[in-house]
């Protein structure tokens, strides 16, 4: 289950990290409006673009190093691993719930519903939720 995780976390995080790097560096371009919001599409107000940008940054400051140590942590044994994962795990759902409500009308018709429903949404819901209950199972012991 373990790797598991870590090869689903990093096909699914992998490009969403590229993506939201390339935001970082050129905020404003075409190719962060194409990759974030649909083909040829523009913001729909600054509150979009910061919400997007700042995004981003919370990623890159919070949730790729706990991703990233975490996963290196659980595949050298360490228990203290999972906590990162549970921490990573709960705000990928918690950040997923809002980008529901706030992305949904928009990102769904530009990218269709596959990829919405499968990566741009479904897989990090899906992870956060593997990722999130797999690391509670360990730390309790529960676990194999």
């Amino acid at each position: 289950m373990t790797w598991m995780l870590v090869i689903f976390g990093a096909i699914t995080l992998v490009p969403l990290v590229l993506a939201q790097l390339v935001i970082l560096l050129k905020p404003d371009s075409q190719l962060a409006r194409n990759i974030l919001i649909g083909k040829d599409e523009q913001w729909r107000d600054r509150t979009h673009f910061r919400t997007a940008y700042g995004c981003a940054w919370a990623d890159w400051l919070i949730m790729v190093p706990l991703a990233a140590v975490g996963s290196i942590a659980v595949v050298h044994g360490q228990s203290w691993g999972y906590v990162l994962w549970a921490a990573a795990g709960a705000i990928s759902l918690y950040i997923n719930v809002i980008l529901w409500f706030v992305e949904r009308e928009f990102a769904l018709p530009a990218f269709g519903p596959l990829a919405y429903f499968t990566y741009y949404w479904g897989f990090f819901v899906l992870w956060g939720a593997a990722a999130l209950g797999y690391a509670v199972l360990r730390l309790a012991g529960q676990a194999v």
